[in-house]
């Protein structure tokens, strides 16, 4: 019995790449009879999403792609949440070059992306890697869920999610728009305006009566609730879902979803040079991330605008009263 049930589950902490065992860091994948589990792994981090996970984790999607005994795809993250969405320290850098592009140090899509504003280009094109696979992807989610996790889970094919989940986008708030605006794609038009200009949070509850999730579950019972949809799922044969899977895309497609989307990152790259634009970088350097978050969120006061340290009465960026030296002198000069 005990042999039987180690044939059935292979866990790995890597994966085979041009003929090549690869070990993996920030991921773990494992297989179980039809089933791969996709397991983003930086849990003291929030799984915070850093260029070496994000490599990784699409090397492993392109793995359970190519077992022809894979039927599908659970992508869920170890800890308490799915993902604080990208991660903002030095830390997202990738160390060596085993699952980016050597040259960009970014995850590979078939372009290195020079130039400044090209992270919202690169992030769209990156998670297009999920949206073609030939096999379904169900996202497991709990916990935050959150900006650039909100956009990994959304192109997704399913997403099933714990009642109290958090799902939201707090950089609107002072950075830039999305860098994939799924939110008309995904949620009724006011809620994606809503969605997408304050940053507010909606609870897993209320994500799945939007219908952005299929179902939302207590958190105790996510796990199993989301391997025995799976596994149901499963029973179809590989190319009937490949082609199902394929023939819903393509309407999407034939509506605009990969204009629209790459549009969106133009836009993106637009807001970061708006005039207040430059307010949260400026405070990042001088104040450290979690000052500037503090900063961002204090309004709000949710995220760490919940701090008692929070500055919940700050003026709106770009809007602090001028000093007296450049009240004087406002007709000349650059800021």
């Amino acid at each position: 019995m005990a042999a039987d049930f180690a044939d059935a589950i292979r866990r790995y902490h890597g994966i085979h790449w041009k003929g090549v065992f690869m070990e993996l860091r920030d991921v773990l994948y494992e297989t179980d009879e039809r089933l791969a589990y996709i397991t983003l792994n930086r849990p003291e981090k929030l799984n915070a999403l850093s260029n070496n996970l994000r490599g990784e984790l699409m090397e492993a999607m392109r793995e359970a792609e190519a077992d022809d005994q894979v039927g599908v795809i659970v992508l869920r993250a170890a800890g308490r949440s799915f993902s604080a969405g990208y991660d903002l320290t030095p830390a997202r850098s990738a160390g060596d070059d085993l699952f980016v592009d050597p040259r960009s140090k970014l995850p590979r899509t078939g372009t290195t992306h020079p130039g400044n504003q090209q992270w919202a280009r690169h992030v769209v094109m990156t998670n297009w890697t999920i949206w073609e696979l030939a096999k379904p992807v169900v996202a497991q989610i709990q916990g935050h869920c959150l900006a650039g996790g909100t956009e990994l889970a959304s192109v997704c094919d399913f997403r099933i999610v714990a009642d109290d989940a958090q799902i939201g986008y707090p950089p609107v708030r002072a950075m830039t728009t999305m860098d994939m605006m799924w939110t008309p794609w995904l949620l009724p038009p006011a809620k994606a305006r809503e969605f997408a200009y304050v940053g507010d949070s909606f609870s897993g509850t209320e994500m799945e009566r939007l219908g952005w999730a299929n179902y939302a579950v207590v958190k105790e019972e996510l796990g199993a609730f989301t391997e025995k949809f799976a596994r149901r799922m499963a029973h179809v044969d590989n190319e009937m879902l490949m082609y199902s899977k394929r023939s819903v895309n393509r309407q999407y497609e034939t509506m605009g979803i990969r204009e629209g989307l790459h549009s969106g990152t133009e836009i993106q790259a637009l807001s970061a040079m708006r005039a207040a634009g430059s307010e949260w970088g400026r405070r990042v350097r001088d104040e450290g991330l979690k000052a500037a978050l503090e900063w961002r969120d204090g309004p709000f006061r949710d995220f760490r605008g919940a701090y008692e340290s929070a500055p919940k009465d700050r003026p709106v960026a770009g809007m602090e009263p001028k000093k007296k030296s450049d009240q004087s002198d406002s007709g000349s000069g650059e800021d």
